[in-house]
């Protein structure tokens, strides 16, 4: 398989960071609209959005976000970096995406946590009528902030009626916030009402994966330090938990080492449900056709896997049970014509 059919393979993306997937073009715009000086070389400015070669873990990584935070202040720059990222995605073919981003790190200058929402749902709303991609949001909690300023934001939004909310996840420092020192606060986000997406073994701590498998979250992100744990891997697929895997990420925080570390084949053997993802599109240099060419390169990744990666991340989706035969009909039938 080639670049090209690769590109023109439909597409699901579950695990996308809004602020870590900006445009340089758009962060260009945002800039000036905040009064904030850029680099007038292009190359320049690309240091100060991706990730450095020297990076060495992940709390390094995460270092590359405070550059953005400043930008993403106001409704109207939260609405054009979310059709940013979505019109990117529409042209890697994604037909539908759930953008995550954390409220808490845009109301800096005064918006509620409902108010940078609606913001970014205003951006999917007309990049869905601009490009056929259909966008949910997914509100990120930092694992470091206060747990009540956490609870507080999940408890208003949990009131939204917006359908195009549509869950919550937790973000952040993981070594430092591991499952189990926040347990009361994913308890009490479990009564919500919303579904729940985790990160979880991004950071060399395979507990951290049992923990959250043993708490009842059914979509994982990373799930990286699951190579060499067989019997956790047993019970992520006997417990249904779909895992958001995302290789280019996870390389350049040194959450692996190396490709040998990556888990995709032992997933992939023991039949759990796999999907691929971007993680950061900007910080990471990467796009989801760049994802499945990897996949394809280094694990040998077929047609037939990439539908089924597909087929599980509409039904691990947090959206409607119509919505997901919709997509898995339009996958079914996109991908009729390749095989």
């Amino acid at each position: 398989m080639d670049r090209r059919l690769l590109q023109d393979l439909a597409k699901t993306e579950l695990h996308c960071h809004l602020d870590g997937s900006i445009s340089m073009e758009t962060i260009r715009l945002l800039a000036d609209m905040a009064g904030i000086m850029l680099p007038q070389s292009d190359q320049e400015l690309k240091k100060l959005v991706t990730v450095p070669e020297q990076t060495e873990s992940l709390t390094d990584y995460l270092k590359t976000f405070d550059f953005i935070r400043p930008l993403l202040q106001t409704k109207k720059a939260l609405q054009m970096a979310a059709y940013d990222v979505a019109r990117q995605a529409a042209a890697d073919n994604v037909i539908y995406i759930e953008i995550r981003f954390a409220p808490e790190l845009s109301m800096d200058q005064g918006l509620s946590a409902p108010e940078t929402v609606f913001a970014v749902l205003e951006g999917l709303k007309q990049a869905k009528t601009d490009f056929g991609i259909r966008g949910k949001v997914i509100a990120c909690g930092m694992r470091q902030s206060p747990k009540e300023l956490t609870r507080d934001l999940f408890g208003q939004l949990a009131e939204l009626s917006e359908a195009g909310f549509a869950g919550f996840d937790f973000a952040g420092d993981e070594h430092g916030f591991p499952p189990a020192k926040i347990e009361d606060l994913i308890r009490y986000t479990q009564t919500l009402g919303r579904p729940l997406t985790f990160h979880a073994g991004e950071c060399g701590c395979p507990n951290h994966i049992a923990d959250s498998i043993a708490l009842g979250i059914k979509r994982l992100g990373h799930v990286t330090a699951i190579h060499n744990q067989p019997e956790i891997i047993k019970s992520l697929v006997e417990h249904q938990v779909t895992a958001e895997l995302c290789l280019t990420s996870n390389l350049q925080t040194k959450a692996v080492k190396d490709l040998s570390d990556f888990p995709y084949q032992e997933l992939y053997d023991a039949g759990a449900k796999i999907t691929i993802n971007t993680d950061n599109r900007t910080v990471s240099d990467t796009n989801l056709t760049r994802e499945y060419e990897l996949f394809h390169q280094y694990f040998a990744a077929d047609l037939a896997d990439f539908l089924q990666f597909n087929r599980n991340a509409v039904q691990a989706s947090f959206t409607s049970d119509a919505e997901k035969r919709d997509l898995l009909a339009k996958i079914e039938k996109l991908y009729a014509a390749f095989l």
